[in-house]
């Protein structure tokens, strides 16, 4: 005899659209508790493909499936069943053709999708030279391209789906191919409004450094965008004087030299100093640092830091510096 649940499920493939949407109402209540989420869990094998299929139905029973189906694929095994069955896939195909609401969801789903390495691999679609990236590529455009002033910004958790990727060597080398310059895309993003997107930024910046000993010019040719996303958040909110504006980039010297507004996370300063770390580890890296005059504006920003983890973050990179300054001169 089947179980309540089980009687749920099939209800879900109910003709009746009262019908389907009342038990998606009910699978979506139960998604909310541990306790649902738990008893939901023994039925994952016909429930996700089911939750799957209803994804192309009108709003009324789409949103709160795919507001289900984000909670289901915060645990680590529906998830990777989800990817499994196509889901990566699935949430792309139906992106662009639903409401902000609903693409802001299937985004958050992909955010939790990609944390395993198989739904990394599905987003990349690394077994088909000929689709290889396309979807990273959508994201990233409609990332740069949708605004976030907007109340509902469907993409800004694109950012986070960004970080993900980039923490498999794959997604770093695609993102850091100078042919797509997806990564000078990304970084300008660095100035929103939106701090979820500028932590997903910032993140993203930082996965890709661990490239710079063998793809450190990739990094640098966005140098124009890149150094005022990383020394800006770490510059303190001092107003920077004329002899050490001057031997900066004009646009970071013009921003440093006026009041502005100081970016609060100090995970995203963290973050920043870590990148910046990752990049003078290189010999070249150092001597582009130095042409921005980075080592002065470390030392303006430390004064002001408050945060301990982010002024450890400052001390590693100033101890490097000294070091390899050091270095650096015995070798020429």
């Amino acid at each position: 005899m089947a179980t309540e649940l089980e009687e749920l499920i099939d209800f879900l493939s109910s003709p009746s659209l009262p019908v389907k949407r009342a038990a998606v109402d009910i699978v979506r209540g139960l998604t909310g508790s541990d306790d649902g989420l738990q008893s939901l869990t023994k039925y994952s094998i016909t429930l996700l493909p089911k939750l799957s299929l209803l994804l192309g139905e009108p709003k009324e029973v789409c949103e709160p499936v795919a507001e289900s189906l984000v909670n289901l694929s915060q645990n680590s095994d529906l998830a990777g069943t989800m990817v499994s069955i196509g889901m990566v896939k699935t949430s792309m195909d139906l992106l662009y053709k639903q409401d902000p609401g609903i693409a802001r969801l299937l985004v958050m789903l992909l955010v939790n999708l990609t944390q395993l390495d198989a739904g990394i691999s599905s987003l990349l679609q690394t077994e088909d030279e000929r689709t290889y990236g396309l979807h990273v590529m959508k994201l990233v455009r409609s990332f740069c391209t949708s605004s976030s002033e907007k109340l509902d910004d469907p993409f800004e958790h694109v950012g986070s789906i960004l970080v993900n990727i980039s923490k498999r060597e794959a997604g770093r080398r695609f993102l850091l191919d100078p042919k797509r310059g997806l990564l000078k895309q990304i970084i300008r993003q660095s100035d929103s409004a939106s701090p979820i997107r500028k932590k997903g930024v910032s993140g993203t910046i930082r996965n890709c450094c661990f490239e710079a000993e063998s793809l450190l010019p990739n990094i640098l040719l966005t140098s124009e965008f890149l150094w005022p996303a990383l020394l800006l958040p770490v510059a303190g909110n001092k107003v920077y004087r004329e002899e050490d504006t001057s031997k900066m980039p004009r646009e970071l010297g013009i921003a440093l030299s006026i009041e502005r507004e100081l970016v609060s996370d100090p995970e995203i300063r963290v973050q920043a100093l870590e990148a910046i770390y990752l990049i003078v580890l290189q010999e070249a890296g150092r001597r582009a640092f130095w042409s921005v005059n980075g080592p002065r504006i470390l030392q303006l920003g430390y004064e002001d830091e408050e945060d301990a983890k982010v002024m450890e973050a400052y001390e590693r990179v100033g101890a490097l510096l000294v070091e390899s300054n050091g270095t650096d001169e015995r070798s020429t």
